[in-house]
């Protein structure tokens, strides 16, 4: 994981704590292409339904091997006494985050922890001050920075292709698949997930801190939901609409609808897991209780004066984003597009899958395109080498930094320790802070600058 193999010679041992869909890259890892490195030992969430669905997998991949223990969220110590993981794999709901890393941290054990580390100041607090009395490290998965196309922009600002940053104008837009899920499931909820200036764009934050170079000091924000949610889509004149997708008539045609029942991985995980936690994760995104913004636009001041304007917006045609870096002597500009339309009634699997179809005249295609242009020159276009597998072959690349580390330097530092999680993260607390106090803060009063 984060330290060498162990000098024995033997597969290091990682908990998995949160068995929902984020957890499936890691197990899968640990089942599969790393197995060699790393094996897991028990398993930990507060539905054993779900948690028999990576025990069935566990069984597949291990013929013959005994069950993976499994443990309650209130057992998490006993597990640790029990079964002495060299590491803790942290993919549970984002607001349990802080818990569980803080006493994986204590006892000295290495961690593994999904975006977002935490979900307000008090978090960041706790777990900046277990990371430095801890002799465990602490990596978050910020699987962007692996991206080729990302890599490519950190090489060139560090190249000094722009000059020294000035500004960066980043611009994110999820589509009507994609954004439209957060609000059908626990996302939905701001003291659960932070809303999506924390669970999604620390993504984002991450990205320009690490392109940078630089620490965000001074947020400001505004934001509404303006789209999902029962009041606006009343505004909108949507009519009555069921509670959930599931079992609702005219499911194959409703374009915001999602059918768990005819997705395997979907049905093992949350509809047949529901009678022991009640759990429905196919909320109807435009019901009562959503807390989350799907509109969000904010301005960040970094220590070096550089700024960045960025916006979210979350019930667009398309999904992918737009990046201009502007720097002294030039300007960088990266444009993806991950998925050009929305074509599907209904959508089954949320996850983001480019869609390929399309012919040359379409004027929005699936892909990326990197320009840079100096001075007094020409812009020009810059390859971008991408790979196998999701995010251009990003995940395959985090996971071996995870699992199989201490191989060639990486100049680019890609891999992100405690620092960087809790730097990302604050950028969305101060933003939300800012939304709902309409005034500018410094992140600073969030939390004392780490060195």
């Amino acid at each position: 994981m984060t330290s060498a193999q162990p000098s024995d010679g033997r597969r290091r041992r990682y908990a998995v704590v949160g068995t929902g869909h984020r957890a499936q890259m890691y197990v899968d890892a640990l089942l599969g292409s790393h197995a060699d490195v790393g094996e897991i030992v028990a398993l930990c969430d507060s539905n054993a339904t779900r948690m028999d669905y990576y025990q069935r997998r566990h069984r597949e991949a291990v013929p013959g091997g005994p069950d993976l223990p499994t443990y309650a969220p209130e057992q998490f110590d006993v597990m640790l006494d029990a079964e002495r993981p060299d590491g803790v794999v942290v993919t549970s709901v984002d607001a349990t985050h802080a818990e569980y890393v803080t006493r994986a941290l204590a006892r000295g054990l290495d961690v593994i922890c999904e975006k977002p580390l935490t979900t307000d100041a008090a978090g960041c607090r706790a777990v900046a001050d277990a990371a430095v009395a801890s002799d465990g490290e602490l990596v978050v998965t910020f699987n962007y920075r692996y991206s080729p196309r990302n890599s490519a922009v950190k090489q060139l600002i560090l190249d000094g292709a722009i000059g020294d940053v000035t500004s960066v104008h980043f611009e994110w837009v999820l589509d009507t698949v994609h954004g439209a899920d957060y609000f059908r499931r626990w996302h939905r909820e701001k003291a659960r997930s932070g809303g999506l200036l924390v669970h999604k764009a620390s993504h984002h934050f991450d990205l320009v801190n690490w392109w940078l170079g630089d620490e965000p000091r001074q947020v400001s924000a505004m934001g509404a939901l303006r789209f999902y949610g029962e009041e606006a889509a009343r505004s909108r004149r949507v009519g009555p609409r069921p509670a959930r997708s599931h079992g609702a008539p005219g499911l194959a045609d409703d374009p915001f609808g999602l059918d768990i029942a005819a997705d395997p991985r979907l049905r093992a995980l949350y509809l047949d897991a529901e009678a022991e936690d009640g759990y429905l994760r196919d909320r109807d995104v435009f019901s009562e209780g959503i807390t989350i913004e799907d509109n969000m636009a904010v301005l960040v001041g970094y220590a070096s004066g550089a700024l960045l304007t960025y916006s979210l917006n979350a019930h667009a045609p398309w999904e992918g984003y737009r990046v201009a870096i502007n720097g002294t002597e030039g300007r960088l500009e990266l444009a993806v597009v991950e998925r050009a339309a929305v074509r599907t009634a209904a959508a089954v699997d949320p996850g983001v899958t480019p869609d390929r179809d399309g012919g040359s005249d379409v004027p929005r295609r699936p892909g990326a395109e990197l320009l840079v242009q100096r001075h007094w020159e020409e812009a020009r276009r810059v390859p971008i080498t991408e790979g196998s597998g999701p995010h251009g072959g990003g995940d395959a690349l985090l996971l071996d930094d995870l699992f199989r580390p201490g191989g060639a330097p990486d100049p680019l530092g890609r891999r992100a320790g405690w620092r960087d999680g809790v730097r990302s993260v604050l950028v969305g607390v101060a933003a939300n802070e800012s939304i709902a106090t309409g005034q500018p803060v410094r992140t600073e009063a969030l939390l004392t600058p780490v060195s």
